[in-house]
């Protein structure tokens, strides 16, 4: 028989060694350990206090795919009050956005407006001529122009946190991961189909990573508070749009 005093040593140091391996014998480790203690809350707290990080911060950058009307978009867009700047991709093309106040400009190559025959694209009409203006030149595009609303919703800081957290169906706390090396915690909605936002759980609880419902892309946020420079560029690099390619200042007729 194995002495009382040895037997509790042989049960301690076997515990020990659990704890190394096995997060120890008294439980798992808490995963929440150290963190902000945003995982700690209820689903809607966790969902209202990251909202509301979002919502404060100056400027961010967001960069990732979202799906819209059938078409996969790429961004990487820089954001802040008054407008951002970056590159969308889509079907193929890439082209630039640079939003200063309510003034939008895109630029691409001439590919891209030859291979567009309406809105933004339009005023080239398929023609060499055409686009070859507009290659590698800033485009203002008219606030009329079918395309404005549409391109600038991806250089508008509100618009794009607001579709952040569109989550649709009963809120529950998900897995603890990482995002970029930043501990986090997921918040899912309908266990995941209505859409998966993933929590910093290290400083300000930003949304670091959000995954749309069915699918339909995956957006990841950094660089919050981050400024840049945000201006016009110089005029000779700008064309007009509705003045200068259609010449009758309604872009597509």
């Amino acid at each position: 028989m194995i002495p009382r005093s040895r037997y509790a040593l042989v049960v301690g140091s076997g515990c020990a060694l659990a704890g190394v391996l096995l997060s120890g014998c008294g439980g798992e480790k808490d995963p929440d350990a150290g963190t902000n203690g945003v995982g700690r809350l209820a689903p809607d707290r966790i969902e209202a206090k990251t909202r509301a990080a979002a919502e404060s911060a100056k400027s961010v950058r967001m960069a990732g795919t979202v799906v819209s009307q059938g078409k996969r978009f790429r961004l990487d867009m820089r954001l802040k009050e008054g407008g951002g700047v970056g590159q969308v991709s889509s079907g193929g093309s890439t082209f630039e956005l640079l939003k200063v106040g309510k003034d939008l400009f895109l630029k691409a190559d001439g590919d891209f407006y030859r291979g567009h025959k309406n809105g933004a694209g339009g005023a080239a009409g398929g023609k060499g001529d055409a686009a070859a203006k507009l290659e590698g030149k800033y485009v203002k595009v008219p606030s009329e122009d079918p395309s404005y609303k549409k391109l600038s919703g991806f250089t508008d800081l509100k618009v794009l946190l607001d579709g952040f957290f569109v989550l649709d169906g009963e809120l529950a706390e998900g897995d603890h991961g990482t995002v970029n090396g930043r501990r986090t915690v997921a918040l899912t909605a309908d266990g995941g189909r209505g859409g998966t936002v993933e929590v910093a759980l290290e400083g300000e609880p930003y949304p670091l990573r959000y995954s749309r419902a069915g699918g339909a892309g995956t957006l990841e946020l950094s660089d919050y508070n981050k400024d840049f420079e945000l201006k016009a560029p110089d005029a000779k690099h700008i064309v007009d749009y509705g003045e200068q390619i259609s010449g009758s200042g309604q872009p597509g007729q």
